[in-house]
């Protein structure tokens, strides 16, 4: 499967977006040979939903538009390391890879907490983590310096 890491700036597009939202800015991408399938951002306050996190909506809507819920030539790049309801949801769909920015050394559930695509759950997930982490990781720092300012 090839990862096309210029794809983590338009899930960087997408967080910018969610920050401008109020939201926690986390946005995603999936990808299916280099072309955008769907994107998310997160939308957890605005809906009322705590599951509307940018992962599970951008999965949600490229089974929809591929009319399958098997991702497997598809790759999630996410701006964030997946917590495990995300995470778990890429078990589900059975995302091809994932790729994402900064990790989540509080929750992270693809390598820094716990790893939810190791295989012990009948499938790994091959996952990549490190990509624009810089620019992903300020943007969530400077979203809360200014909610606690």
């Amino acid at each position: 499967m090839t990862v096309f890491p210029e794809m983590m700036k338009e899930a960087l597009i997408e967080a910018r977006r969610a920050a401008e939202a109020g939201e926690v800015p986390v946005g995603a991408v999936v990808a299916r040979e280099g072309e955008i399938v769907s994107r998310a951002r997160n939308e957890v306050e605005e809906s009322g939903r705590a599951s509307a996190h940018a992962e599970l909506l951008a999965l949600g809507r490229a089974a929809e538009a591929l009319h399958t819920r098997s991702l497997t030539d598809c790759v999630l790049y996410v701006t964030m390391e997946p917590c495990p309801m995300c995470a778990g949801a890429c078990l589900n769909y059975r995302i091809g890879a994932v790729v994402f920015g900064a990790f989540d050394k509080a929750a992270g559930a693809l390598g820094s907490v716990m790893d939810i695509g190791s295989g012990a759950f009948g499938r790994e997930i091959p996952a990549y983590g490190g990509f624009c982490e810089e620019e992903c990781a300020k943007l969530l720092s400077d979203f809360f310096k200014d909610k606690r300012e």
